[in-house]
């Protein structure tokens, strides 16, 4: 199979449920943006300081996930989906309540970049938040399980603390913005 179709040449693409849109559509971005975060979090699994990276592959996995549910026609499509679970949130939650166990209570806001490893984390937040985003004005006129918007919410919380989990790890301290 070749990798090259030449049917995207137009500017077109298509969904799940073989609806052509614009490549301009806000759907495409926002799938687009979710693929972008999935892999910063395939950069920051690598991070030698990380010692659950179990969790970050089943990070990746439910942004596949949210991903194929975001290139789906929510109405033409009839393929069955894997889906995102509250329990996945709760894995996240749960992982930041132990790293915050570890870390010096935050007092002030911080600036990003106080290593590489913690400019990874902070860069893949911000694009999480970005996805974030596009989603929420995705579900203005189109049909978006909102487990999307709550897990996308709390993978943010959770990158921003993994990236003072890590500096802390490295023997660093945050670097607070005043």
């Amino acid at each position: 199979m070749k990798i090259y179709t030449k049917k995207g040449d137009k500017g077109e693409t298509s969904l799940i449920g073989g609806v052509k849109i614009k490549k301009s559509d806000l759907r495409i971005e926002a799938y687009g943006t979710v693929d972008e975060l999935n892999s910063w979090v395939g950069v920051i699994k690598n991070i030698k300081e990380i010692n659950n990276d179990n969790i970050l592959e089943n990070i990746q996995r439910n942004l596949f996930t949210i991903g194929s549910h975001l290139a789906s026609h929510p109405e033409k499509s009839k393929m069955k989906l894997p889906e995102i679970n509250i329990s996945d949130v709760v894995e996240m939650e749960n992982e930041i309540d132990r790293m915050e166990a570890e870390l010096p209570e935050l007092r002030n806001f911080i600036l990003p970049g106080s290593s590489v490893e913690n400019g990874y984390c902070n860069v893949a937040r911000s694009v999480c938040r970005r996805a974030e985003r596009c989603v929420v004005k995705l579900s203005i006129n189109s049909v978006v399980d909102n487990i999307i918007v709550i897990y996308l919410n709390r993978l943010s919380d959770y990158l921003f603390v993994l990236s003072r989990y890590i500096t802390f790890k490295q023997g660093d301290v945050d670097i607070k913005w005043v």
